[in-house]
């Protein structure tokens, strides 16, 4: 799911979708309107599930997407080579997660412990800070 928004009204460390992508914000500059046309903001974001820097260019009366990505926790049951087998604790349905590298290597990803994930349309991502 997402909502339109309008691009002055977007804050850093917040969401937006850049070409398909829910990405994390990371800053925002806005010019001055020039003597015949609009302000314009440049966005530039991260990409939440592919960490790929995007930026985006638009004037800031037009509208954008903002993701709505939902915060779940869940349980891992199993955990072969860099994928976790995770069943969520709200509809207990299970799903396999990729482990990112620097979790893989503290081991805190172990079966029967409760892990934070994010979910948005099909893609999930484990949120350990």
């Amino acid at each position: 799911m997402k909502e339109l928004t309008e691009v002055r009204t977007l804050k850093e460390g917040r969401y937006a979708v850049m070409d398909d992508e829910p990405c994390t914000i990371m800053s925002i500059t806005t010019s001055k309107p020039g003597k015949h046309g609009a302000a314009k903001a440049r966005i530039e974001g991260m990409g939440v599930f592919d960490s790929q820097k995007r930026t985006a260019i638009q004037p800031v009366t037009s509208k954008m997407y903002v993701p709505m990505i939902e915060r779940k926790s869940g349980q891992v049951l199993s955990v072969l080579d860099d994928t976790a087998q995770v069943m969520d604790l709200e509809d207990y349905s299970t799903i396999e997660i990729k482990i990112p590298k620097e979790l893989k290597d503290k081991g805190r990803i172990e079966p029967g412990k409760e892990i934070p994930f994010l979910h948005y349309e099909g893609k999930y991502k484990i949120d350990v800070k």
